[in-house]
């Protein structure tokens, strides 16, 4: 078994996969940690149970996460244990055993990911700590962009800011794109290092990804999560100089404007409602000038991004849709794909509205020249088989 762990700003999520047959045990979710409403939920073996943690940290929080994990589970059946990190720059391009100077070197890279990778080291060392005997296993974001050509990572400023600062397009939700790529590859019974895809991933953050021959060539993100697609509360691609100028009008510090594009934009920020997609559809079907508005240009950047993305490519063999708006907003896929007839997208209503559920997962026409595709995504059971990989290479340099 891998326990798999994901530690926030104000939550935990953790998951226990057995392998190999990648079955989900339990997954638990402890939210927003140092409030009084702190709780915490576990689904184990079918059963679901919930409690309050009392304001709890993230230390206090994770102890009881285990302690109601492992009475459940004998934990002398769990071999490793698999962290997601969000951040690993240049230096991480693979899933990495943890020790002394691993978690230092990440802690080197949190001013790339300020907001994620000192949360993520949070758990590291948590987990660590209460678990010792077992070897730990970094899974980054990052890593499965790291091939990335350098026409498509670097941007058109000085090359010193790449070469002394390590400015250049990294990219995010590498666990996710690698996933549904590989499960999409399943789907067409091609071999993933034979397909050209673009994978989708649209949920409170967004990205889109080219793969080719298993690797991505090409992605939206950029150093930060905030470049790219509209987010639920992330701007994605905004002028450069919007800073200066917001500076200059309203007088904000660079730090709290970039506060705004990444907590009070996107969604949330062109409709002045919520960053829920599902709130925003129910909205403009009522009349909601605004939040018809959001939802249009969530879906005009998101189709020109796709668009862009196949200059990458060449030819697509599909695209798959995936993440909480990727695979349940119909509406979504619907009106992003009818803006995409100049690469022969076109669905089939009544498979798009089962989102592909009847239909092995496919949800365009079938005369239609591009396959579209709904994949369910599951980074859990990514990092569980990133973790079973580092295992194996490990077992036979020992």
């Amino acid at each position: 078994m891998v326990l798999v762990i994901n530690t926030g700003s104000s939550s935990i999520k953790m998951a226990l996969v057995d392998m190999p047959s990648e079955t989900l045990l339990a997954e638990g979710v402890a939210q927003r940690l140092g409030e009084s409403g702190a709780e915490l939920t576990w689904k184990i073996s079918g059963e679901t149970s919930h409690c309050d943690l009392g304001g709890a940290e993230h230390d206090a929080a994770m102890q009881q996460m285990l302690n109601a994990l492992f009475c459940r589970i004998d934990k002398e059946g769990v071999a490793a244990v698999g962290h997601r990190v969000v951040h690993g720059g240049e230096r991480f391009i693979k899933p990495t055993l943890l020790d002394g100077s691993v978690i230092t070197e990440i802690e080197s890279l949190s001013h790339l990911a300020p907001l994620h990778n000192p949360a993520n080291l949070l758990g590291i060392r948590a987990l660590m700590s209460r678990l010792p005997d077992l070897p730990h296993i970094a899974v980054f974001d990052t890593a499965f962009h790291h091939a990335m050509p350098l026409h498509a990572s670097l941007y058109a400023v000085p090359y010193k800011w790449y070469s002394e600062y390590g400015v250049r397009r990294y990219g995010f939700h590498g666990t996710s794109h690698h996933y549904v790529g590989q499960q999409a590859a399943v789907v067409l019974g091609r071999e993933f290092d034979n397909c050209n895809l673009i994978t989708v991933h649209l949920g409170n953050g967004c990205s889109a990804t080219a793969i080719a021959g298993g690797i991505s060539i090409d992605t939206t993100m950029g150093m930060t999560p905030l470049e790219g697609l509209v987010m639920g509360t992330r701007s994605g691609n905004v002028d450069p100089g919007l800073h200066e100028f917001i500076a200059r009008q309203s007088g904000e510090s660079l730090a709290a404007i970039t506060q705004t594009l990444n907590r009070e934009s996107g969604l949330l920020g062109l409709s002045g409602r919520s960053n829920d997609m599902r709130t925003l559809l129910d909205a403009a079907e009522a009349g909601d000038e605004r939040a018809s508005l959001a939802v249009d240009i969530f879906c005009y950047r998101l189709a020109k991004s796709i668009a862009g993305l196949a200059v990458a490519l060449g030819h697509i063999d599909a695209i798959a849709f995936t993440g909480g708006i990727g695979e349940h907003a119909a509406v979504i896929r619907a009106r992003t794909v009818a803006q995409l007839a100049i690469l022969g997208g076109a669905l089939d209503a009544e498979r798009n509205r089962q989102h592909g559920k009847l239909s092995q997962c496919f949800i365009s026409n079938s005369e239609a020249a591009l396959p579209v595709l709904v994949i369910a995504t599951n980074e859990e059971k990514m990092i569980a088989r990133y973790v079973c990989e580092v295992l194996n290479q490990e077992e036979k340099i020992t």
